[in-house]
């Protein structure tokens, strides 16, 4: 048995249900499971050496979370991504984005900006380091922190639903996006809404807010067109 491996299963026996929950997380927004995968309890309570009970809490907190659907039929399985509901996902995280971000640089606090700024350097590690999976994760802690710098939580939750699915669609065009001439702004994308909210200019950080999402959009499609194009030249 391998180092990493009793390591392992020292921490399923010690967290459980909150392992569960964390790892499959990972598996999910890094597209290790696909979407539409089937999730089994007894498969995986037997992979992770444990009762179906911790396997069962954790696939409802993910499907609380909008990343594991259960179908009519009782299966369970890992959410497909619809990618012909892109244009509605980015209508939704527009709004919410603006909003957040606006109500941001009206409320914010000293102690907001501070947080704010170090999830920023923490991003900012990630992009130099070329972890995707880091790199998705500390972008929405920074939007997270943006959004509770907004004072207003019933916009946390559904933003961070929303930005949960981003990431999914982060990994899945992640290698095009650094490779392409977008790549020369990845990273810098934060630094002028983050300026905007510390001077308090609502209508700037709205508007850069908008502009924050149209890039990923742009992204995202660039990403499909080539995708799309090399498909059919395949064929």
């Amino acid at each position: 048995m391998s180092k990493d491996t009793s390591e392992a299963e020292v921490n399923v026996r010690r967290h459980g249900g909150r392992y569960i929950y964390e790892e499959l997380r990972r598996q999910i927004l890094t597209l290790q499971l696909k979407p539409g995968a089937p999730l089994d309890e007894v498969s995986l309570a037997a992979q992770f050496g444990l009762s179906r009970s911790p396997v069962r809490d954790a696939l409802a907190r993910l499907i609380s979370e909008g990343m594991v659907t259960i179908l009519p039929n009782r299966t369970t399985l890992v959410t497909p991504l619809e990618i012909e509901e892109f244009p509605k996902y980015i209508s939704a995280l527009d709004l919410i984005q603006r909003a957040v971000t606006r109500l941001a640089a009206l409320y914010r606090t000293d102690d907001d900006l501070v947080r704010i700024q170090k999830a920023d350097d923490a991003y900012m590690r990630a992009v130099d380091s070329g972890d995707s999976e880091a790199l998705t994760e500390t972008n929405k802690a920074l939007h997270i922190e943006i959004a509770h710098a907004a004072n207003n939580p019933y916009f946390v939750g559904y933003y961070e639903r929303l930005l949960g699915e981003g990431q999914r669609l982060t990994h899945l065009h992640f290698d095009f996006t650094v490779t392409s001439a977008n790549a020369t702004k990845l990273g810098r994308d934060h630094a002028e809404i983050i300026e905007a909210i510390t001077r308090k200019d609502a209508d700037l950080a709205e508007r850069l807010a908008h502009e924050h999402t149209m890039l990923f959009q742009t992204r995202f499609l660039d990403y499909m067109r080539q995708n799309m194009t090399e498909s059919m030249a395949v064929v």
